[in-house]
């Protein structure tokens, strides 16, 4: 595990970003009803990633400040 929070922070940003990009790369309108469940899901895992991302971010910002 990386113990320093910058480098959670980049590690959660990278995870964030590929997420993304895999998400939008695979969205499909059209396609069969089979897995909509299964995209749903990893819809949510993505949001809570950049979520993630997000809260880790602010917490890097508020540890500088201290510092």
């Amino acid at each position: 595990m990386i113990k320093s929070i910058k480098g959670q922070l980049i590690l959660f940003i990278l995870v964030s970003i590929g997420l993304i990009y895999h998400n939008l790369n695979n969205i499909e309108f059209t396609g069969d009803e089979r897995f909509l469940s299964i995209r749903v899901l990893y819809f949510f895992i993505m949001i809570f990633s950049v979520f993630n991302a997000g809260l880790f971010t602010q917490k890097y910002i508020q540890s500088k400040k201290k510092q």
